[in-house]
């Protein structure tokens, strides 16, 4: 019968930290930029412009219909010198952790984008019209009218969006970056303890992301 030690857990502390922060680094900057450019996404889709409106349909569709594990690989074979050339990147600069907050941004922002644009449906029409009738401009009426009742409405499904990506985070294991759960793992190898170290992890993940969720919950309460 297999005997746990969980002995290694409290030495590793530390280290499991630092994977931590690098886990919540990389969420939360796709959940910034993410929602940045996934509301201009969403903007552009609801465009009269037919090729601004194309160009976001089609970004949107591609990103949603690739796995988040190939978008990381790509970023990572593919773009690296891309990303140095336009980034103006050192050559001291860790490539793998630039390629995953870019890879993650931009795919975090097609799901964004469609959660936005539900949002902006939502709200009335006549609301526009009323601001347009007063004298505000289209971009006005959006910026000033529009966007801050559709945030309003839309922060439990962003929220939830956040906790998904935080979840997947993981996933920038095929890059060899350190965090949280990969080095638990590279922990577990090390001490002959993976099946105990793998639990904690899980464990961890499973106490921030229930955390949220009841957050979540909470807010759609206020919200209603």
């Amino acid at each position: 019968m297999y005997e746990f030690d969980w002995s290694s857990i409290p030495p590793s502390l530390p280290f499991l930290a630092d994977g931590m922060i690098l886990t919540f680094k990389i969420t939360l900057t796709a959940i910034i930029v993410g929602i940045v450019w996934g509301t201009m996404l969403a903007v552009m889709r609801l465009s009269s412009f037919k090729p601004i409106a194309w160009f976001a349909k089609t970004y949107v569709n591609v990103f949603r219909s690739i796995p988040l594990v190939m978008v990381l690989l790509w970023f990572y074979l593919i773009v690296p010198g891309f990303l140095q050339q336009v980034l103006g990147l050192s050559p001291k600069t860790d490539i793998r952790l630039v390629s995953a907050l870019v890879a993650f941004s931009m795919f975090e922002a097609a799901y964004y984008s469609e959660i936005i644009r539900a949002g902006i449906q939502s709200i009335s029409r006549g609301q526009s019209s009323a601001s347009l009738a007063l004298g505000m401009t289209q971009w006005q009426t959006m910026q000033l009218v529009i966007l801050p009742q559709a945030f309003r409405a839309m922060v439990p499904l962003l929220l939830t969006q956040g906790i998904v990506l935080f979840q997947d985070t993981s996933l920038v294991y095929v890059l060899s970056l350190s965090d949280f759960f990969r080095t638990a793992s590279t922990i577990g190898e090390r001490d002959g303890t993976q099946v105990e170290m793998v639990l904690f992890a899980g464990a961890v993940y499973f106490v921030i992301s229930l955390s949220a969720s009841l957050l979540v919950g909470w807010l759609k309460k206020r919200t209603v």
